[in-house]
């Protein structure tokens, strides 16, 4: 789907977030997040059906509608600052809470390079400005849209030193993979969303149960993790009472799929993904950023 919103808009954004403050920038920019979900039909649809299919999976009475859609588009705009904070300093200490972190500094400690799937549930920003005070390491986040690459650069003009490379793909190929092993075994992170699908090849997915019905899951983070050898685990972080609860789960030292069996193995990776992102996404609803038909046959996709 094509973006809405421009560079030009995200750098006028910081320069009134910097000049006014937040609660001050957000009286003026709630009319803009108004107009965007009052003209987008089919992410207002998404935000209300995802919101109807949190209810149903937590047995809640199914009373989603147009107020709960634009608390929905609000909490997207809110985690826009949220990342903005982080990058300036604004985010302390006493309001993170580390979830096996100890896991992530033993990694740290031994140089050794891992790779982290992450999704769209909650604000991965957050953790990548935090990790640079925190831990000296160079993270390297895999992005697949042109507007996903102008918004961090507005971030990098807020914090220059950030050691976090960003490398735009469409598809993963050999030329990538030896490209990543490359920085693994230089000690460094690789980021990636396990929670989309390819955005110029259809049939690459496994449907796997989430929140009670099948959705597609892209194979190729999966696929890559393995290829790399080195250590994968789940990272989320997402926001509760104006702290922020960053969650490291170790999935394996390394995937490995057999030649006989991997298909079944595949599948069992993704699902067991599915399960996490199903697990914490009932819990934050309302930190679920994929604003399309999740469930949405995979082969049915528009890729032009």
């Amino acid at each position: 789907m094509q973006e809405r919103g421009t560079l030009l808009g995200m750098r006028i954004l910081l320069g009134f977030y910097r000049l006014v403050g937040r609660r001050v920038l957000w009286l003026m920019l709630f009319p803009v997040v108004f107009y965007f979900y009052c003209t987008g039909k089919t992410q207002r649809a998404a935000s209300i059906a995802f919101l109807n299919q949190v209810a149903q999976y937590n047995n809640q009475p199914v009373n989603v509608g147009f107020w709960q859609g634009l608390k929905h588009f609000c909490k997207f705009a809110d985690s826009a600052f949220d990342k903005i904070d982080a990058w300036l300093g604004k985010i302390s200490l006493d309001a993170i809470q580390y979830q096996n972190h100890e896991e992530f500094a033993e990694l740290q400690k031994s140089k050794q390079g891992a790779i982290f799937i992450g999704s769209h549930l909650g604000n991965l920003e957050v953790c990548r400005a935090l990790s640079q005070g925190r831990y000296a390491v160079t993270i390297n986040v895999l992005v697949f849209t042109h507007h996903a690459v102008e918004f961090n650069k507005v971030l990098q003009q807020i914090n220059s030193d950030a050691k976090v490379n960003l490398i735009q793909v469409t598809d993963m190929s050999p030329t990538l993979a030896i490209l990543l092993k490359q920085k693994i075994d230089d000690g460094e992170v690789i980021v990636i969303v396990g929670d989309r699908t390819s955005s110029s090849v259809a049939g690459r997915v496994n449907y796997c149960n989430f929140m009670g019905k099948p959705a597609p899951f892209s194979q190729g983070p999966f696929i890559l993790a393995s290829l790399l050898e080195c250590p994968v685990y789940y990272l989320f972080c997402l926001k509760a009472h104006n702290r922020y609860l960053v969650i490291f789960e170790k999935v394996a030292d390394k995937l490995k799929f057999s030649r006989k069996t991997r298909q079944q193995d595949l599948q069992t990776t993704i699902q067991h993904f599915s399960d996490r992102l199903s697990f914490f996404a009932s819990q934050y609803p309302y930190q679920w950023f994929n604003f399309y038909d999740f469930w949405t046959d995979d082969s049915k996709v528009s890729r032009d």
